[in-house]
């Protein structure tokens, strides 16, 4: 992979090298071009600038590091550096002329992780995706390049809300703390056709669509699946219509008195291209005993085995261990913990099946999940994208749902 062509915005990046400025962000829209070339330019200013130099590159985990900064970085062509990458203390050495200098790689997961650069004496830091890193670990991070007059940082990130800290501290504040901000659409990145870009728009609605395609820095307010809300029955799929399944899955949420136990079958297609909701049931769990919830569950996977075929998995709420004992002692399923992945990355992944019309549901047999679906709304008075959980709609049923396919939300979002 070459760079070949730069776009204006892409060449401001180069020019930070050599100006006076301490501090680069760049933000804004997905595939707009930003991370390839800050990790160019930033490498090219470390090995220009220094020698014998330790420097840092930080994202959420060092895995996504790697795969987003590390691996593109190996196919630039045109650079003039040999490199040697030390797997066992996530370490890049680049050599160049006789010069030499370091590049660990940090994750920044949770806010213990400024633990982990604590003591390292860096010229400058990259940070990957800097709105997913807390606080405490970007500022140690800062606070390690204290000893170079000369060190720089740099920043990308796409957009969250408004209340965010990296917003409120760096966007907002860029021109007084004299910040070189850049802000990135699509449009930027000249590698992309006119096509490809309105495919990747497609992709998003509401708040991620104003977040992801347009770069913008909003709340997450009102419904959260407009785009479900106001057409549900376009999502409708007759039984007579479904395809083959790579695995059928069922999700099990267990309520308190005041809310539901919920089940969702779901049948997902080979490389999680499509998620088909089968059948949902909720069912209110006051006055409901263990017997109740296993004589109800094997009911329900009973008749969607008949209808949709073998269940290959039921992943329940990872919190009821007693009853998930219970469930696999009693019944012939493959009885699993949920992933509960962050609530936050399933509406992310859901608004990408819903946009890209890789969801239905089965007519008929999915009330339950279409009302939890149309009348889930955002947490108004929370801090950050929260979903609202408050009993005025049917939030069990939805994490049933989620249950069932997160799994797979990885080969989800890739394809």
């Amino acid at each position: 992979m070459r760079i070949d062509k730069l776009s204006e915005k892409q060449a401001q990046v180069f020019r930070f090298i050599e100006s006076d400025g301490y501090c680069i962000i760049c933000d804004g829209a997905v595939r707009s071009g930003k991370t390839v070339i800050m990790t160019a330019a930033f490498v090219i200013w470390a090995m220009e600038y220094f020698d014998h130099t330790n420097f840092a590159i930080c994202a959420k985990t060092v895995q996504s590091a790697e795969r987003n900064i590390l691996r593109p970085f190996l196919r630039l062509g045109g650079l003039p550096y040999t490199v040697e990458y030390k797997l066992s203390n996530s370490l890049m050495i680049l050599r160049c002329g006789g010069k030499e200098n370091y590049f660990y790689f940090f994750g920044g997961k949770d806010e213990s992780s400024y633990m982990l650069i604590q003591g390292i004496t860096l010229a400058g830091v990259f940070f990957d995706e800097a709105a997913l890193q807390p606080r405490s670990f970007v500022e140690q991070a800062i606070a390690r390049t204290l000893t170079f007059s000369n060190a720089k940082l740099w920043f990308n990130c796409n957009p969250e809300g408004p209340d965010h800290w990296f917003y409120k501290e760096w966007i907002a504040k860029a021109a007084e703390r004299g910040v070189c901000r850049i802000h990135f659409l699509m449009e930027d990145n000249p590698v992309l056709s006119e096509q490809e870009i309105q495919k990747a728009a497609a992709l998003f609605s509401g708040v991620f669509y104003e977040r992801y395609i347009l770069g913008k820095w909003v709340g997450a307010e009102g419904l959260i699946y407009r785009n479900f809300a106001d057409e549900p029955g376009t999502f409708n799929i007759e039984k007579e219509q479904l395809p083959a399944f790579h695995t059928v899955n069922i999700g099990v949420d267990f309520g308190g008195n005041k809310s539901n136990h919920a089940f969702c079958a779901v049948g997902i297609t080979d490389g999680g291209g499509a998620v088909i909701a089968l059948r949902s049931e909720s069912i209110p769990a006051a006055d409901t005993s263990v017997d109740d919830i296993i004589r109800l569950f094997s009911e329900f996977a009973a008749q969607v085995e008949r209808d949709f075929g073998r269940v290959s998995a039921v992943f329940c709420d990872s919190a009821e261990q007693a009853i998930i004992n219970t469930m696999r002692a009693r019944t012939k399923y493959n009885i699993r913990n949920s992933i509960k992945n962050r609530i936050i990355d399933r509406i992310r992944a859901e608004n990408i099946l819903l946009s890209s019309h890789r969801f239905s549901l089965v007519q008929g047999e999915n009330d339950a999940l279409i009302n939890g679906l149309a009348n889930a709304v955002w947490d108004a008075d929370a801090a950050g994208d929260v979903r609202l959980d408050n009993g005025s709609s049917d939030i069990d049923i939805l994490d049933a749902f989620e249950y069932a396919w997160e799994y797979y939300i990885k080969q989800i979002i890739r394809y």
